[in-house]
This record gives structure tokens, C-alpha cells and sequence, in this order.
């Protein structure tokens, strides 16, 4: 399991940072798309919606998202506030089930979630050594706790919906942060994420909390459907909302702090 997860990275990572650094923002926004096209038919079987309305579902994403990249910061930036709305006010009462879960619902959700995210990795492109930083914040975050809770988790952070983490896990992820963001202050300026230390310091920590937020909210919507994980196009990892889960949940919040640290 974990040489087929390191495999998969090995040959995904090369190809991303290529793109991500080597493509016309258009082909780049086209590439990303292609991914959000998967993870909406990922998204379509968890929420139970039909075969026709996953097609539907997915168009409709992919046309918001081709509409938004006609829009520049800080212009589009009410996408971006929405999106981060949505994590901070509808998923934890979702996660506390608070509130009713149609797929109606997790449809808009999805849509919320794959549009503000594509938006995301579409703006930031334009600035990519700063979006590899944003983006190693929650890998650093994943790959700790992935390694800190199997080895030393204990206390379970929500049995109910997702055994496997632990906080553990999580102190992990922060530990892992911790010494990640150290490096970024050696290495270049203090306020290479987003402009200065002050919100350099709040983007960290909120991109963080946001990725396990957005981890467990998948968790929530797999053990809604039944299902362990979202889909098998890669090996080790299962579905492409499984490897980006807690990244669709931070990049808002990226997107947005790096909106606030320019201006």
C-alpha cells in the first residue's frame, strides 16, 4: 500500500510541477480542469445523483469554472469568500449532523467546493513558486499525520467519521507545519506566502485547519455513501477527491490571503 502511494506520487508530482510552472495560464486552467472534471464524477456517485445528473452536474461546474476565468482578482474574490463561508458555517454543522444531507445539497456543496478550488489553482498560477509554498502546507499537513498517527495514534478525532485519524495525527500535521514554515523563513522572506508576516502567520495556520476540516468532511460524504474510498484511478490513494481533499478546502483561504497580502 505504501509503495504503490509513494509510486503514484512519484510519477503525479513531476507532471504537476511541470505544468504548474511550464504552462500558458490557459493550459494550465484547461489541465486543472480536466481533474475537476474527475473529481465531479467522483463527487456525483457520492452524493447517489443519477447518471444523467452527474453529466449535468459536471457541465455545470465546468462552465462556472470557464466563466471565472474570464474574471482577475481581486474581482472574483467573492468566490473565494464564499467558498471559505461555506467551510466555516455549513460543514461543521453538516459534520455535527445538524443539518439534512440531500444530494441536492452535497450537490451544491461539490459545486461550491471543485469551482472556488479551480478558481484557486487558476488565479494563483500567475505567482506558482508561491503557490508550491501554499500547496506544501497541506502536503506537509497530510504526509505527517498520514506517518504520526499510524505510528503513535491513540485518541480517535471523530470515530464517527473517520476512525483512522487520530489527534496524534493531527499535533503531527502541526509539528510537521511548524518546521515546514521555518524552512520557508529561512530560506526567502518572511512574507513569501502572502506579503507579510502577519498574514503569512494566520494563512499557515488557518490553510491548516481548514485541510483536516476538509479531510474529514470527505470522510463524512464516503461514509454517507457506503464507500471507502471515492474512486480508484490512483493506486494507493483511491479517487481524486481522496488526494485532494483537504487541499480544495485550504485553497480558498490561499487564494484569498494572497488577495489581502498584496494589496
Amino acid at each position: 500500500m505504501l509503495i504503490r502511494r509513494i509510486l503514484t506520487v512519484a510519477i503525479i508530482l513531476p507532471l504537476f510541477l511541470a505544468g504548474l510552472f511550464w504552462l500558458p495560464q490557459p493550459m494550465w486552467g484547461a489541465v486543472m480542469l480536466m481533474v475537476v472534471v474527475l473529481a465531479c464524477i467522483e463527487w456525483g456517485a457520492l452524493a447517489a445523483l443519477g447518471p444523467r445528473a452527474v453529466v449535468a452536474f459536471t457541465l455545470l461546474v465546468a462552465a462556472a469554472c470557464v466563466a471565472l476565468a474570464l474574471v482577475r482578482l481581486p474581482g472574483g474574490a467573492w468566490v473565494l469568500a464564499a467558498a471559505i463561508a461555506f467551510w466555516l458555517a455549513v460543514v461543521p454543522f453538516w459534520l455535527r449532523r445538524a443539518l439534512p444531507a440531500s444530494s441536492a445539497a452535497l450537490a451544491l456543496a461539490g459545486a461550491i467546493v471543485l469551482v472556488s478550488a479551480w478558481y484557486s489553482l487558476y488565479v494563483l498560477q500567475e505567482t506558482a513558486a508561491r503557490l508550491l509554498a501554499l500547496l506544501g502546507v497541506v502536503w506537509i499537513a497530510d504526509t505527517a499525520a498520514y506517518f504520526v498517527g499510524r505510528r503513535f495514534g491513540r485518541r480517535k478525532l471523530a470515530p464517527s467519521i473517520s476512525p483512522g485519524k487520530t489527534w496524534e495525527g493531527v499535533l503531527g500535521a502541526i509539528a510537521g507545519v511548524a518546521v515546514y514554515y521555518g524552512l520557508l523563513w529561512w530560506l526567502w522572506a518572511p512574507a513569501f506566502l502572502a506579503g507579510h508576516r502577519a498574514t503569512d502567520l494566520f494563512l499557515v495556520a488557518g490553510m491548516l485547519a481548514l485541510s483536516v476540516e476538509g479531510d474529514l468532511f470527505e470522510s463524512w460524504v464516503k461514509r454517507r455513501a457506503g464507500v471507502k474510498d471515492s474512486g480508484t484511478i490512483l493506486p494507493g490513494h483511491g479517487g481524486v477527491l481522496d488526494r485532494i481533499d483537504g487541499l480544495v478546502a485550504a485553497l480558498p483561504l490561499a487564494a484569498l490571503g494572497s488577495v489581502i497580502g498584496s494589496t
